[in-house]
């Protein structure tokens, strides 16, 4: 019976093909591009300070006084941080919202498959211009523009977000059915009829998840806009952070990372049920 079992793996194994030799040029590559890496890596030391992590331990005595203080959170003003983390959301929604608008046309002009490549030339190249352009540097070019507040970050966030929405958009539809646009044709419906009734309908609810999911991602980042004045819970964050209000600072985070977890979980429940 061992015997038997035995002959059995030994057949088994033989007809397993061999994994394919590299050739030495392979091998050449390999080497050259991970020894490459090697190299920036140690090259890079100086550069990202790395030689100054001894400082965690000779600055343990402040490391623990700042982690005390973010260990006593003081809610005192929690109707402030709750209102301004209420802001930082709408910030969000209205983004996002405003952002669908723009990505919706850009997206059907940019896709290959439906529109004329003289139009979708340009399209993705305003596309990849507001990709970009970082919503950081997009709220300090609007705060110049409207001043301080939450328009600069909703128009930053509008701005950004148009441009990533427009491109997942524009590859929805590249990969949709084409026989559902070719029966709306064949009535002698006009182009605008395929969009709508062709189109649109497929993909809709994919177009609706990526929407749900960048606000999401537009939530926090609106938190991050607020540290530099465009409005909302991230401006009252850096007026405790500026005050060494660190039991402040530690209030204001477990807000907004409740907040943004509730949003993570709506959002998730919502995509799963359209999707």
């Amino acid at each position: 019976m061992t015997d038997s079992a035995s002959s059995a793996a030994v057949a088994a194994a033989a007809t397993i093909p061999a994994a394919p030799s590299k050739s030495a040029a392979a091998w050449g590559l390999d080497v050259l591009v991970w020894g490459g890496i090697a190299v920036l890596l140690i090259y890079s030391i100086g550069d990202v300070d790395l030689g100054n992590l001894s400082l965690l331990v000779t600055n343990a005595e402040n490391t623990r006084n700042f982690a005390a203080d973010l260990l006593r959170p003081d809610f005192t003003n929690w109707r402030q941080f709750v209102g301004q983390m209420w802001l930082t959301i709408q910030i969000a929604l209205w983004g996002t919202f405003l952002a669908v608008f723009l990505a919706v046309p850009l997206g059907l002009a940019a896709a290959r498959n439906i529109a004329p490549v003289w139009v979708v030339t340009p399209i993705r190249w305003i596309m990849n211009l507001l990709r970009s352009i970082p919503d950081l540097v997009m709220a300090l070019l609007f705060i110049v523009a409207v001043g301080l507040g939450p328009l600069a970050g909703v128009l930053a966030i509008t701005l950004n977000t148009a441009g990533v929405l427009a491109k997942l958009f524009s590859e929805a539809v590249e990969s949709i059915d084409k026989g559902p646009v070719e029966g709306v044709r064949a009535t002698g419906a006009s182009g605008l009829h395929e969009i709508v009734w062709g189109v649109i309908p497929q993909v809709a609810p994919l177009w609706t998840s990526f929407a749900l999911y960048r606000f999401e991602s537009n939530s926090r980042s609106a938190t991050v806009l607020g540290l530099i004045g465009a409005g909302g819970i991230g401006q009252v964050l850096f007026d405790s952070m500026n005050a060494f209000d660190f039991s402040a600072v530690s209030a204001i985070v477990i807000i907004v990372v409740v907040a943004v977890t509730l949003i993570d979980m709506l959002s998730q429940a919502m995509r799963k049920r359209l999707l």
